[in-house]
This record gives structure tokens, C-alpha cells and sequence, in this order.
């Protein structure tokens, strides 16, 4: 158990043997836009973020076990999210750990919340796994009174 979910923890040395086939096969996209556009679709067909589940499980911040982490389905908070995207990203060889920044913001401007940060090009594109349920389309970050619909929106995936 982590005590501070604040800040990232580091790359983990070993990862889940299905992981790992996935950052293989990132591995083999050709450009830096692909490898971030297929971990994005990778990770928004696989968990989403809730509003609610994110007050109601609380203490799940602390678990930041990549294992535990790679098995679970549905939920996941941002934090958690975003850590499985920088381990895609780096992981695939195609992004260096300072090409992805963990930024922090306010939804309805008392909620935190990561999003992602990615050098892509030599431009910086905003990325928010958990904000996908909610509307917040690739490229943009929930913040603010912008942080999608209230009740998020069905799965396109």
C-alpha cells in the first residue's frame, strides 16, 4: 500500500505477462500517435472512471500494484489510469519518462483530478483516460465546469 497517491509512483520493474503482449504490440506501431491513440483506446475499452465509485472507494488510491491494477475491469480512479498509460507509453520504447507529465486540475473546481500530459511532435497533447466516460473527447482534460455530462455517456468502444 502506497501512503501518498499524490505522487506517481515509478515504472514497475516486471509487468503482468498480458501487459507486457500489449506493450509488445505497442511497441510495434510505427509513430509516436499511434502507440498514444492505440494505449488510449486500449485503456478506455477497458476501464472508465465514475464520479461516484471515485468517493465511494477511496481507499483503492492507495493500491498501486500494477498486477492488481492490469486485472480489474470498469472502475478505476484517474490516478490509476493515467499510471497504466505512462507504462504503455514509456514501456513501449517510443516515449521517454519526461515525454508524460501527471498534471493535476479541479472538476466543478473542488474535485482534483489527473490527466495526462503527452510530448507528442514536439507539441503537448492533453490526455484524460477517465474522462472519456464523461465526454471528454482525446486532446482535452476535464476542469473546471467542463468535465463532460453529468451522467456520462454510453460506451462507443
Amino acid at each position: 500500500m502506497r501512503l501518498n497517491f499524490l505522487t506517481p509512483p515509478p515504472l514497475p520493474a516486471e509487468l503482468p505477462d498480458d501487459l507486457e503482449q500489449e506493450v509488445a504490440r505497442l511497441a510495434r506501431c510505427k509513430s509516436q500517435a499511434e502507440v498514444l491513440h492505440e494505449a488510449y483506446n486500449l485503456l478506455t475499452r477497458k476501464y472508465r472512471g465514475y464520479r461516484l465509485k471515485t468517493i465511494t472507494h477511496l481507499f483503492a488510491l492507495f493500491d498501486v500494484d500494477v498486477h492488481h491494477l492490469w486485472a480489474k475491469r470498469g472502475f478505476l480512479h484517474c490516478t490509476h489510469l493515467n499510471y497504466l498509460l505512462k507504462i504503455l507509453l514509456v514501456c513501449s520504447g517510443k516515449f521517454a519518462e519526461n515525454d508524460v507529465q501527471l498534471k493535476w486540475t479541479q472538476i466543478y473546481f473542488h474535485s482534483p483530478h489527473q490527466y495526462v500530459r503527452v510530448r507528442l511532435g514536439g507539441k503537448w497533447v492533453c490526455v484524460d483516460v477517465w474522462g472519456n466516460a464523461y465526454g471528454i473527447p482525446f486532446g482535452s482534460y476535464a476542469h473546471g465546469f467542463h468535465s463532460g455530462s453529468t451522467f456520462g455517456r454510453a460506451k462507443s468502444h
